[in-house]
Order: C-alpha cells, then structure tokens, then sequence
C-alpha cells in the first residue's frame, strides 16, 4: 500500500477515534463548580489520568512497532521480486504460461 494512501488515512482515523472515545469513557465525572476535592482526591484522580494515558500511549506504540513491521516485510518482499534473477524467473514463468 502507497504511502498517504486512503487506507491509511481511515486506519490512523480510527485509531485516534478510539483514543478519544477511550479517554472521554474514563474521564472522571465532574463535580459542581461550587464544591472543592480536597487534595487526596486530586492526587488520585491525577494518578489515574497518568495511568490512563500510558495505557494509550503503550498502546499506540504497539500499533506503530505493528505497522512499521509490517511495511518493512512488504519493502522485503519488493526488493527480493525486482532482484534479476527473480524477475528473470517470474518473466520466463509468465512467457510459457502465455505461449510467447
């Protein structure tokens, strides 16, 4: 797949939607304006948000060590198919198969 593809687009869409939708879903619910946490329950819901947010970013770096994978079996693939020996063969397949 080209780079800058359509794909890839919608993929990189998604994946941020759902990072989204997964801090909106643990985001704690707010209280009114007139009452005050006090400074334990700041703390807390502090370190919660912090481990939150590693979680996606843990996530978000699987998913890029995935693709990267990924794309450098596909350029591993292309390269041994343009070596002249493989095009050779694949031309001389292609000839018989075709009666040329």
């Amino acid at each position: 797949m080209p780079k800058g593809h359509p794909a890839d687009t919608t993929r990189l869409s998604r994946l941020l939607e759902r990072v989204v939708q997964q801090r909106r879903a643990s985001a704690p619910d707010t209280e009114p304006e007139g009452e005050q946490t006090d400074h334990d329950q700041r703390i807390r819901a502090l370190e919660e948000r912090i481990d939150s947010l590693e979680a996606l970013i843990e996530g978000l770096q699987d998913s890029v060590h995935r693709e990267a994978t990924r794309r450098a079996r596909d350029l591993e693939e292309i390269n041994r198919r343009i070596q002249p020996a493989e095009t050779a063969r694949t031309l001389g397949k292609h000839a018989r198969e075709h009666g040329l």
